[in-house]
């Protein structure tokens, strides 16, 4: 039976040396029944992105610079893992695993969603073989499985939802056969069935992808290995001075990853909760480092003030052209054209006359919407904005943030302050 899942981010793989020190935690770890999720290699999935665009836009030149480098990297990484062995089969694996990329990059006839999926889960696919064939080499047998035959979903691409069901009844047979065997397998990445259609689960699933399995699985535990020492309450790269936080309860972390903490993927909790999972949050760059804890503890716990930053936010006023109330009429409407576009609202604020939202850049689902609600109602944006929060506010903790800036919308409750600013400013 499988115990445990481990979730390797891109960080974590970026590179040979990462891999080696992947593989190091590993053996210093007890992996027996141990299934690792795994993510695409560095960046690799924003140079898909950058390559599905530029074929998109005609630049098919540039595309195949872009599937170029792509190539390179992955070969750079192959050879020194495989120390100037090209001969060795995982080359000719992920050369047609990049052929079959190229070929559906070129295929632009489709819906940008539709073929945004069928493109971007090559970065998980080319990682894992690279990292299973490495693993085998280094005497550390084990398994590389599909996630598309277990992560089920329907068929809203970029954002699918598991059908819970289906998975279950596969995950389940999946451990009722499992021999001991470590297993290897993607992120972010399923599949749609009638017909069958890769999907993926949103931008950074696969901390998502992990919770799945470690649900259905009934895990002992579920940890994500990152670069960081744990959850801190603010983003070292932006913030000069951060605290970590030891302990969090599941709706603690629940609060922080839909503000917008980038630690963890904000699907990733339920799905331990409700099976009382500990996550564990540690750093793959010093493994002996205390993990954060995210459990269902009860105690009482005193967390410090944590600072949450979005980038590249969209600001977006609807209002009625006749002039009616927001009632509930206009607001079930409008909400249902949301959920049809896949725009996910970060702040949601209402008045007598409009319905104002804040949610991430798109330039194509704003032209969608304000399509869409033109002869009706009023469309006003914003863009290029920053979405501030503070959770466990206390008076005056925005100022040195905010500084001089414009603020564009206020909403406070009693444990949590969200501003809406003009431009960008680190400290």
């Amino acid at each position: 039976m499988i115990k445990k899942v481990f979730k390797f981010g891109g960080a974590s793989v970026k590179d040979a040396e990462a891999v080696r020190n992947m593989t190091k935690i590993l053996r210093e770890e007890d992996i027996k029944d141990t299934i690792l999720v795994i993510s695409a290699m560095g960046k690799t999935t924003n140079a898909i992105e950058k390559a599905l665009e530029r074929f998109r836009s005609a630049d098919g030149h540039l595309g195949v610079d872009a599937i170029s480098e792509i190539t390179s990297y992955h070969e750079t990484i192959m050879t020194e893992l495989f120390e100037g062995n090209t001969e060795h089969p995982v080359f000719d694996t992920v050369t047609n695993l990049m052929l079959e990329l190229y070929l559906k990059l070129q295929d632009t006839g489709y819906d940008y969603d539709y073929q945004y999926d069928q493109t971007v889960c090559y970065g998980e696919l080319i990682s894992t073989a690279i990292i299973s064939a490495y693993l085998n080499d280094q005497g550390m047998t084990n398994k590389l499985l599909d996630a598309r035959s277990y992560i089920i979903t329907d068929h809203r691409f970029r954002a699918a939802n598991p059908d819970w069901d289906e998975c279950r009844i596969r995950i389940e047979k999946l451990n009722e056969e499992h021999d001991g065997t470590l297993y290897i397998t993607q992120g972010f990445i399923g599949a749609s069935e009638k017909p069958y259609t890769t999907v993926t689960l949103g931008r950074e699933g696969s901390d998502f992808s992990a919770a799945i399995f470690a649900n259905l699985l009934d895990a002992e535990s579920l940890t994500i290995w990152k670069d960081v020492d744990g959850i801190r309450n603010a983003d070292p790269k932006r913030f000069p001075i951060t605290q970590k936080i030891p302990h969090l309860s599941y709706s603690e972390a629940i609060e922080l990853s839909f503000y917008g903490a980038s630690v963890i993927h904000p699907k990733t909790i339920k799905p331990l909760q409700n099976k009382n999972i500990p996550l564990y949050v540690r750093c793959f760059l010093n493994s002996s480092l205390e993990p954060t804890t995210i459990d269902g503890s009860k105690d009482y716990i005193n967390y410090v003030a944590s600072y949450i930053v979005k980038d590249k936010q969209t600001l977006i006023s609807i209002s009625p052209n006749d002039f009616s109330f927001m009632n509930e009429n206009n607001l079930s409407f409008l909400f249902r054209t949301l959920d049809e576009f896949d725009i996910h609202a970060n702040l949601i604020q209402t008045s007598a006359l409009a319905l104002t939202i804040c949610y991430d850049k798109d330039d194509r689902k704003l032209s969608k919407l304000t399509a869409a609600l033109s002869s009706i109602f009023k469309v006003r944006y914003n863009n290029d904005l920053q979405l501030f929060t503070i959770r466990h506010y206390k008076e005056g903790l925005e100022k040195d943030f905010v500084g001089n800036r414009k603020i564009l919308l206020e909403q406070r409750n009693r444990l949590s302050l969200q501003l809406v600013l003009e431009a960008e400013k680190t400290l």
